[in-house]
Formats: structure tokens, C-alpha cells, sequence
């Protein structure tokens, strides 16, 4: 994630938050210094201030949109609606009026990542893991996996909110539902892992954010 804010309370804020549900934030106070960020490795997001000191978001966002589609939520404190529809149509993908609290900016972000994973018409795909929950299919490379009922269920469960962490509660509710232990999801995951040829240690796909949960994201994110 790249944030481009020049209020230091409203950037730190919105740091914080994100880094504790998982996410790897970058953090810019000028406009110049968020699009070196960018050309130097494209974010997920990127949550844009309007009110730059040396550039006005308005033309950050045109020159993002000249090399890179990556997804951008407008954060602004302009609020006339003719603003939003301009930079809405200029390639804002959302466009979030001041004042908002942090959480708010996360639960939008979520939801982007969520509309923007990969799909196909045969189901998910988050970089080289592919699955068709109809057929309940999975493959890795290429290559089918071969899962049982309840691993199928973890990967589709992850791979519906990639980039989202999850906790082990809320798999342990809407995965195992029948289980009262957390265990349950440990093993799982665990048995998971292997499948997708990965260690804890040494993650591609499924990373452990301690204390909060399990995020599936793609090799490299």
C-alpha cells in the first residue's frame, strides 16, 4: 500500500491501521516523492491526498494513470460532487470525503482488493493459484492440487479475500463451523502449506501477520 498524504496525523493514522491488518505501507508526504514510490515498485493501492504541498493530486492521479492501473482511492476534503465525478472519470477507482476515520479507508481498500483479484471465467486466480469452485478444482503453476474437502475450502475461503487478512476466529467460524478448536485451523493450514509447496519460514502464498491472522497474497505482495 502507498499512502500519499501531507498530514502527518491523518498519514500515520491510516499507517498504523493498515500496517497491523497486514499490509506493507509506504508512506509519502509530497507528490513527487509518492510517484518515485510507485515507478520504483508498484503498491496494491494507493490512497491519495488532493491537497499536496507540491503538486496537486488532481494532476498525480492523470500522471499514475499514464503508465499504471493500479487501483487509487481519492481521500480528500473537497467534497463538491462535481470534483468526484472529474477525478472519478480521470481514473479514480473511489473517492473518500474528509473527515474519515481510518478504519473507513481500510474497509474500502479491502473491498478493492477483493473486486480487483484475478478471476477467469472458471473461478479465482491469485498469481500462479488458480481454483473453480464449481468443479472444486484447484491448481498450482499449472499443476492440480490435490486437496481434501476441508483444505479446498480454507483455499477458496483465502483466496476470495486475497490480500485480506484473516483471523483464526472467522475461519474457524465460516470454515470449520462445526469446530470449536483453533486447532483445527493450525492444522489445516499447516497441511495447506505443504500442499502449496511452502514453509511458515519461508511463505510465497500464505503469510502469518502474528496476532491478527492468515493473508493469502500473490508471490511478491
Amino acid at each position: 500500500m502507498l499512502v500519499i498524504e501531507d498530514d502527518v496525523d491523518v498519514r500515520e493514522a491510516i499507517g498504523r491501521l493498515l500496517t497491523a491488518t497486514g499490509h506493507e505501507v509506504r508512506l509519502c508526504a509530497t507528490a513527487l516523492d509518492g510517484l518515485r514510490e510507485i515507478a520504483a515498485r508498484e503498491p496494491d493501492v494507493v490512497v491519495l491526498d488532493l491537497g499536496l504541498p507540491d503538486l496537486d493530486g488532481a494532476a498525480v492521479l492523470s500522471r499514475i494513470r499514464l503508465t499504471s492501473q493500479v487501483p487509487i482511492v481519492v481521500a480528500t476534503a473537497r467534497e463538491a460532487e462535481s470534483e468526484m465525478i472529474r477525478l472519478l472519470r480521470a481514473g479514480a477507482d473511489d473517492y473518500v470525503v474528509k473527515p474519515y476515520s481510518a478504519e473507513q479507508i481500510e474497509a474500502r481498500i479491502a473491498a478493492m482488493l477483493r473486486r480487483g483479484r484475478g478471476t477467469t471465467a472458471a473461478g479465482l486466480v491469485v498469481g500462479g493459484l488458480a481454483l473453480d469452485p464449481q468443479a472444486r478444482t484447484a491448481s498450482l503453476d499449472g499443476v492440480p492440487l490435490q486437496l481434501s474437502r476441508l483444505e479446498f475450502d480454507l483455499l477458496a475461503y483465502l483466496m476470495e479475500r486475497a490480500g485480506t487478512v484473516v483471523s483464526r476466529q472467522q475461519l474457524l467460524g465460516e470454515v470449520w463451523p462445526e469446530s470449536r478448536s483453533l486447532e483445527t485451523v493450525d492444522v489445516h493450514v499447516t497441511w495447506l502449506r505443504r500442499k502449496l509447496g511452502e514453509r511458515a519460514a519461508q511463505p510465497r502464498y500464505l503469510h502469518t501477520v502474528r496476532g491478527v491472522g492468515i493473508r493469502l497474497s500473490p508471490p511478491g505482495r
